[in-house]
């Protein structure tokens, strides 16, 4: 009888030692299952929440738009498929496919000068990191811009993010007697509110005398909106003469011009017709503007600038050479 409970222990310690086992492996088999499940459930949830990220705040197609802009500035064809007006596809010269693909507001820097180009939604700029300020800008002006009030002049004067290395400051021109004068005015951007912020980019920014900032320099940017609305669009570039002998004003150093230029072009009867304005950093009283009117090729001599140097050589010198006020007062 001792034997065959002897035995029955035995049987049964082998039984409880086969069910422990067995119950370690479910529950391992239980837990891997429910890590896994865990898993899948964090990455679904993952995804799930990256969609609803993009759904709620898309990406900014103006962004994509800028960049498709500049990969078009930057790879232009080399073999010419569009010709301008006045010409025929065998004897124009400069390699465009469309007028789009052309940027005709561009300048092209002939003086040796420091230079960033910087492009931004309704304006590209050539920066100068010696003076702060910049060597020119360039924008095109449709109709339907100039007209436009969809969105109201807002921004705060900020260094530009694009900029590298040197730039100006709000405090640079705090207590110094001068105005930040736009180059791009904001009231040229009201048809989007991001080209509009980025007119307040201390690189669009200049030292300007607040009475030529309210006055004839606000009467000129009046003038080219209602130019754009009668004629079509525009191709304005503007900018500080800048010279060796500038003055320099707050921490940063920011160059303070002595004279500003504005160059301006459209399309109209078969013919570019241009104007341009050299104008002194000073008060002009009830000055007309139309007194201050000048060829295109007497600014470039005086700044070192090829204006609108994406046209055909043909083109720019009948345009640059003479003003036709008739088009234009």
């Amino acid at each position: 009888m001792v034997q065959k409970k002897g035995k029955k222990k035995s049987v049964r310690k082998r039984k409880t030692a086969k069910t422990n086992r067995k119950a370690k492996g479910d529950g391992f088999l239980l837990s891997t299952k429910r890590f896994v499940v865990r898993v899948l459930l964090v990455t679904v949830g993952i995804f799930v929440g990256l969609y609803l990220l993009d759904y709620l705040y898309p990406k900014e197609p103006a962004a994509a738009e800028t960049k498709r802009q500049l990969a078009k500035f930057f790879s232009f064809p080399k073999e010419n498929t569009f010709a301008f007006p006045g010409e025929t596809k065998e004897t124009a010269t400069k390699p465009v496919v469309s007028r789009g693909d052309v940027r005709i507001e561009m300048a092209a820097l002939q003086a040796k000068r420091p230079e960033q180009l910087i492009h931004h939604e309704g304006y590209s700029l050539s920066y100068n990191n010696d003076y702060k300020i910049a060597n020119w800008v360039a924008w095109e002006l449709t109709r339907e811009e100039a007209v436009s009030t969809k969105a109201a002049r807002d921004g705060r004067f900020v260094p530009d993010p694009e900029v590298k290395g040197a730039t100006a400051l709000h405090e640079d021109y705090t207590r110094t007697g001068f105005d930040r004068g736009h180059l791009a005015p904001a009231g040229d951007m009201k048809w989007s509110a991001k080209a509009m912020r980025e007119t307040f980019y201390l690189s669009n920014i200049c030292p300007q005398h607040p009475k030529l900032n309210k006055g004839l320099w606000n009467t000129l940017e009046n003038k080219c909106r209602a130019w754009a609305n009668q004629h079509g669009t525009l191709w304005i570039a503007t900018g500080p003469v800048i010279t060796e002998d500038m003055r320099v004003m707050g921490k940063n150093r920011v160059g303070v011009p002595k004279q500003f230029y504005k160059v301006i072009c459209y399309y109209s009867h078969n013919k570019y017709h241009g104007i341009a304005f050299l104008i002194e950093n000073k008060d002009y009283g009830k000055t007309s503007l139309r007194t201050l009117a000048i060829p295109i090729d007497r600014v470039e001599k005086v700044t070192g600038i090829d204006f609108f140097y994406q046209l055909p050589e043909s083109i720019q010198q009948d345009m640059e050479a003479v003003v036709d006020e008739s088009f234009w007062f």
